[in-house]
């Protein structure tokens, strides 16, 4: 079968072709999320001139990144391309070269970027290679979807702390806990096993003594299997940290061990993680460290599992634990980023309209 002329190619300037193959890109994004780490996991479309869709997505540390991918299967094919990418391609040697040079060597025409790279290594340079190599690039391209995929990444780089999960199973009334202390099973068999996904997207798990103590937790992951076989994966169990004055003491009793203990401010301890390059954190504690990092505006986004049940009455344990605002004008307000029915339950993830700096 013969290849169309180039000339038959079609409208690949139009805004809605290019959200299709950014939207492509980003589903090849999703396939490195667990092994890229602690790179950010990107995708990549190459268009060759007679419509050959090549794709690409990030290997683990050491291996290509997804426009190299994309390049290296297209080979020849790649001169005039255009190449979709999640994220600004690098334009520093790290322990591969620079994606912008390998761009600008294989002779492609134009780069659709989804989000700019904040990485101080990055940060608008790798554009600028482009831009002067002749080579027509277009930003912003789905920027909000982009910008939520490889969020934990984002944060990471602009703030030097990981990007801080809150996650909590609650009836519809808000309680966390019936008035004896139980909780188990709020919510159903799908949303726990969402939950060991998110824990196998999370650097790290920090809990409090007191649910340590209460639940002997062994916060591993243990009902999430990735779609795929994929060679490059390390373990998906992230690593745990325990806050409070008495974490110590835990260690050689606890189902959570091994773990890092913390006695400190909590600011402190993101400080830290940021600096090890851990990009997700999940806070997966009770009501009162919840209730901590919320009055502390030390969350980025609160993951709430719903289930269809009431309580009721005022015994139940609360969401957060602590003062909350005393007035209207104090309460913080945010964003659904979404609403997933999982089985019975209802997963919303809820981000405030006033990111922690």
């Amino acid at each position: 079968m013969s290849r169309p002329e180039p000339a038959q190619l079609g409208p690949n300037n139009t805004a809605a072709y290019q959200e299709s193959m950014m939207r492509r890109a980003m589903a090849n994004a999703q396939t490195a999320r667990l092994r890229a780490r602690p790179n950010p996991w990107v995708g990549a479309v190459l268009v060759d001139t007679y419509g050959v869709v090549y794709d690409g997505a990030t290997h683990a540390p050491g291996g290509p990144h997804a426009e190299r991918e994309a390049l290296d299967a297209a080979g020849n094919n790649a001169q005039g391309a255009t190449v979709f990418t999640t994220l600004e391609p690098c334009s520093h040697t790290g322990r591969t070269g620079p994606c912008t040079e390998a761009l600008i060597d294989a002779g492609v025409a134009r780069v659709v970027i989804g989000v700019t790279d904040p990485d101080a290594n990055v940060s608008g340079r790798g554009i600028e290679r482009l831009v002067a190599a002749g080579i027509d690039v277009v930003t912003s391209v789905l920027i909000k979807e982009v910008e939520q995929q490889l969020a934990s990444y984002l944060t990471q780089r602009r703030t030097g702390r990981p990007h801080v999960i809150c996650k909590l199973a609650q009836t519809l009334d808000g309680a966390i806990a019936a008035p004896d202390g139980t909780s188990k099973w709020i919510t159903g068999e799908s949303a726990r096993r969402d939950v060991h996904r998110l824990r196998a997207e999370s650097s790290a798990i920090i809990v409090g003594t007191g649910t340590v103590v209460a639940d002997d937790p062994s916060l591993t992951v243990r009902d999430y299997t990735p779609p795929e076989h994929d060679d490059e994966l390390g373990p998906l169990d992230p690593w745990r940290i325990v806050v409070g004055s008495t974490a110590s003491s835990l260690h050689d009793h606890a189902t959570t061990a091994p773990f890092e203990s913390w006695d400190g401010p909590l600011d402190g301890l993101l400080d830290e993680l940021g600096e090890r390059g851990l990009l997700q954190v999940l806070v997966e504690g009770g009501a009162t460290l919840a209730g901590a990092f919320h009055s502390l505006g030390l969350i980025d986004e609160y993951w709430l599992y719903l289930a269809p049940a009431i309580m009721g009455g005022s015994d139940a344990k609360s969401t957060f634990a602590g003062p909350g605002a005393t007035t209207m004008a104090e309460v913080q307000r945010g964003t659904f980023v979404s609403a997933t029915p999982l089985g019975d339950d209802l997963r919303i993830i809820y981000r405030p309209n006033s990111p922690r700096s």
